[in-house]
């Protein structure tokens, strides 16, 4: 996390165009790949898959995920659904399933998954999951999937700056909690016998059990959950080449045009540098550091001011997020600090090297 400050865009309030700060939440968003295409028909019963094509080639972060050890296993996942591609009845299979995906089916998805080698951890299986295409036809939707097989789809391309957005993930995990900070309920006076972080009473005699509804100790943490309306402050492109120059600047402003980079000095605490593609959303996101979290568009209609306000930007906050970070970037600190003893020893040990030299030729 960091913070932003903005001017606030809102007709009418006191705090209108007046600069506001606000903590954020930066999320690494690489580009996700297309292997798959699942189409689904509509049953009594619900949907059921009827046919899946797979793409031609899938990389080893997306194979990895199919096996529980990837170092001793043959690594056959996939080679016939590849093989397809290159003979002609494996060809005319393919062609034949696209076809009955488009008379059939009502609802088209992608299989994507996550590039795990564009990012700096320890874990090489990547996340596959499935999307839904929404919008055209089925057959718009179907010849879309298939163009886009084996291609990477940026985040640029799935949101936009100032929507609103939810994030799908498994919150951070305590372990076996007590009664008092599971559900934060009040704690008994000094003199309570036998503990006194627990509830008092937990229910009449009869009915002669427990209800569901009273606060109990268990499980605190590491539950699935859908945090809804989350505003995206930036979508900022990761470091990339334009023109043969590397461009590093995606934490600058028009009103902050020093170059920057998203990552504070020293890195993000217990994650690293961010290189990739960025989502910037307003507050607090779920789960720990490094843990997967998925972007959905939001299922509602906005209509209320805040939700529709425009974000203007003024400067976002590159100090280091490990103490009280001073500086905003490494040149920022040598320029303050001066030239340091480390630096002058250096500088001294090259001036003597060819010294030296000399004297002993």
């Amino acid at each position: 996390m960091t913070h932003v400050v903005r001017e606030a865009d809102r007709p009418g309030s006191k705090i209108n165009k007046k600069e506001i700060v606000e903590a954020v939440t930066i999320l690494e968003t690489p580009p996700m790949v297309v292997v798959g295409v699942v189409g689904y028909i509509e049953t009594p019963h619900g949907l059921r898959a009827l046919a899946t094509v797979w793409a031609e080639h899938l990389s080893e972060d997306c194979r990895r995920r199919f096996y529980k050890n990837w170092y001793k296993s043959k690594k056959k996942a996939f080679t016939k659904a590849s093989k397809k591609w290159t003979d002609d009845l494996g060809k005319k299979s393919i062609e034949r399933d696209l076809k009955k995906i488009i008379k059939y089916c009502k609802v088209v998805r992608v299989v994507a998954h996550t590039q795990m080698k564009l990012l700096k951890q320890r874990q090489k299986k990547a996340h596959i999951m499935e999307i839904q295409l929404n919008g055209g036809t089925v057959a718009d939707k179907v010849a879309w999937a298939r163009e886009h097989l084996e291609k990477p789809i940026p985040v640029a391309n799935v949101f936009a700056q100032d929507e609103m957005i939810d994030c799908i993930g498994v919150t951070k995990g305590h372990g076996y909690k007590g009664v008092t900070s599971r559900w934060h309920t009040k704690k008994l006076p000094r003199k309570t016998h036998k503990g006194l972080r627990k509830v008092a009473c937990i229910g009449a005699w009869h009915p002669s059990r427990v209800s569901f509804t009273v606060a109990r100790a268990g499980q605190k943490g590491y539950h699935h959950r859908t945090e809804m309306n989350k505003k995206i402050y930036r979508i900022g492109a990761g470091i990339h080449t334009k023109d043969g120059k590397v461009v590093k600047n995606n934490a600058s402003t028009a009103y902050d045009l020093s170059e920057k980079t998203i990552t504070p000095m020293g890195g993000f605490p217990h994650y690293g540098e961010v290189n990739n593609d960025f989502v910037m959303i307003k507050g607090c996101c779920i789960g720990p550091k490094k843990r997967v979290i998925t972007l959905r568009k939001s299922l509602l209609v906005h209509t209320k001011r805040v939700a529709l306000e425009k974000i203007n930007l003024k400067f976002i906050d590159t100090s280091s997020k490990f103490g009280h970070g001073r500086f905003q970037t490494a040149a920022d600190k040598a320029a303050f600090m001066g030239p340091l003893k480390k630096d002058r020893v250096k500088e001294e040990d090259k001036t003597a090297a060819p010294a030296a030299a000399a004297v002993s030729s």
